[in-house]
């Protein structure tokens, strides 16, 4: 018999049926059990070996057991029985129990780069089965993979789930020996045109080198992460007070901000920061990001490109939001809002010529809430769209029962013309209410051109072969209006009511109004300047060539019903 396999005739006995070669102490059954990966071994109840194949013998030689020398096999097996029923480390150096996987038990050998895997399992009647196994190469690949999946691909910095167990980590220090540390949130700022003007490869090469310069910004015991697209965070250690990360925050910013060389391009972007301190902002992993995001939503608010730090009333004002959030959402379904109609007076005529849409939201418990305060939330949450299809309804549904052929105008916002839907409900509005198109005047500002222009001004020409009237409101407060005149040919330029308000305090807003309602007039289109308070703020504007006003002196905004009473006072007036 071989010396790779010793086997105990009486303990294994062929099974009926099978083949011819499988017999006690067969070349053919030794070479089979020789040929298997890992190593067997069979004892019985006394634990008197049945079985040991080569592999086992090296294994367990690995372990220290020698086959030759002390102690012997039955040593070895007691010596394993008995780590299975106890925690005798001094059995085996380096030898852990893993797992018990029902009625078998598992260990390993970690010794430098080789791991060892036993397995020993009852076998009833028989005695014990004990399988040997060298995990090695498993282990490192289980390893590698797990390396992978705490690393972005991107950047090669930690991602998401290594972020949170450094987190943890600090966080087990500070309760153990008092060492603060201090959370940094980082989000891009200007990033994402970048990558829709030059495409992802550039912007992936671009969050590559804002990975770069933030790894120099830091110590080798914090930790800079990517936890989202443009979105990163520091973790900085051994932090005391918010004057050990404020130079930190500064560097950040200051970092990020300088300008960049890809690929020919010369490339800048800026960043927002929120920090969050432990313990003074909290001791929790899910509380500092929490807060941390609270911070940088106000560095956001407050301009971008800065920094903030968490303070306790952030925490009440997101609170706040959020429920304005909730009631927003409700406040169509529940036809909270109102249309109010400010009208607009030509010069000329001295005739009421037409009426602006403005939304206002009357709140069930806080009264009426004004429109800067939830039409900016309303864009963000995405409700915009839905709102101002609600607008243009109900604004046409209110015009058709004025007087002929008095103007409603409402303003659109850029989101709007994002969607699918504007031209169509404009159509679906006008043919519900029975309002001609030409009464309907649609208002927008430069922000709806300044993204994805072409498709806009199809939209534009649209709405003009529908009869549509086309104003661009705020005129004069953007970097390119003349160029969108040339573009486009606008029934009507909106004069910025800052433009009016300076006549009386700054010097030049004569000369200001003066150009554009002079080119307004070369261009063939009206120019009415908005709101006019005054008699003395008319009057100057009449000389300057503005050809209608609108504001307060005229009218404050109105609801539907005060509105028709003053139509019919102002028509008998006339």
């Amino acid at each position: 018999m071989s010396s790779a396999l010793r086997i105990t005739p009486t303990q294994l006995t062929p099974a009926v049926g099978v083949p011819s070669w499988i017999e006690t102490g067969s070349e053919s059954l030794i070479q089979c059990l020789a040929s298997i990966r890992y190593g067997l071994l069979l004892v019985d109840e006394t634990g008197r070996q049945i079985l040991c194949t080569e592999p086992a013998y090296r294994l367990l030689d690995a372990l220290g057991l020698s086959r030759d020398a002390a102690p012997p096999l039955r040593g070895r097996l007691r010596a394993l029985l008995a780590l299975a029923q106890s925690s005798r480390r001094e059995v085996f150096r380096n030898l852990r129990r893993s797992r018990v996987d029902g009625v078998s038990t598992v260990f390993e050998l970690i010794d430098g780069a080789r791991a060892i895997q036993i397995e020993l399992q009852p076998v009833p009647g028989t005695g014990w089965a004990a399988i040997i196994e060298d995990v090695s190469v498993r282990r490192t690949a289980e390893a590698e993979a797990a390396a992978m999946a705490s690393l972005d691909p991107l950047t090669g910095l930690p991602n998401r789930l290594m972020l949170r167990d450094r987190l943890d980590e600090a966080l087990a220090r500070l309760d153990r020996t008092g060492e603060g540390c201090a959370l940094l949130l980082i989000d891009l700022d200007r990033f994402k045109p970048v990558n829709d003007t030059l495409g992802h490869p550039v912007g992936d090469a671009l969050l590559r080198m804002v990975a770069d310069r933030l790894r120099s910004a830091v110590r080798p015991t914090d930790t800079v992460a990517r936890i989202g697209g443009d979105e990163f965070v520091v973790l900085q250690t051994g932090v005391r007070t918010s004057a050990d990360t404020l130079p930190l925050a500064r560097r950040v910013v200051d970092l990020i901000g300088r300008t960049y060389m890809l690929d020919g391009h010369l490339l800048t972007i800026g960043a927002s920061v929120g920090a969050a301190l432990a313990p003074a902002d909290g001791v929790d992993a899910d509380r500092l990001l929490k807060v941390a995001d609270l911070a940088l939503y106000r560095a956001k608010l407050d301009g971008r490109g800065t920094f903030r730090f968490f303070e306790p009333e952030m925490d009440a004002r997101m609170q706040a939001r959020r429920r304005l959030e909730l009631d927003l959402r409700q406040a169509l379904a529940r036809r909270e809002f109102q249309l109010h109609y400010q009208p607009q007076l030509n010069l000329e005529s001295n005739r009421l010529t037409g009426c602006e849409a403005l939304l206002r939201w009357r709140h069930p418990e806080r009264g009426m809430i004004s429109p800067l305060d939830f039409i900016p939330l309303a864009e963000e949450i995405g409700l915009i769209v839905p709102i101002g299809e609600w607008v243009i309804r109900q604004a046409c549904r209110d015009a058709v029962t004025w007087p002929a052929p008095i103007s409603i105008a409402v303003n659109v916002s850029p989101a709007q013309f994002k969607s699918e839907r504007l031209v169509e409900t404009i159509m679906s509005a006008l043919a519900g209410s029975g309002l001609p198109a030409h009464r309907l005047e649609i208002e927008i500002t430069e922000g709806v051109l300044l993204h994805e222009s072409e498709r806009t001004l199809q939209i534009l020409q649209r709405l003009r072969a529908l009869g549509v009237r086309v104003s661009m409101d705020d005129f004069g407060t953007g970097y390119s209006s003349l160029s969108y005149l040339r573009s486009f040919p606008f029934d009507k330029i909106k004069i910025d009511r800052s433009f009016v308000s300076d006549l009386s305090v700054k010097p030049g807003g004569d000369a200001i109004i003066r150009a554009i309602a002079g080119l307004g007039k070369s261009l063939g289109m009206t120019t009415v300047a908005e709101g006019v308070e005054t008699a003395d703020q008319m009057q100057r504007i009449r000389s300057e060539g503005c050809t209608d006003v609108q504001g307060y002196l005229i009218s404050r905004p109105v609801p539907a019903d005060d509105l028709m009473k003053l139509l019919t006072e102002h028509t008998a007036q006339a």
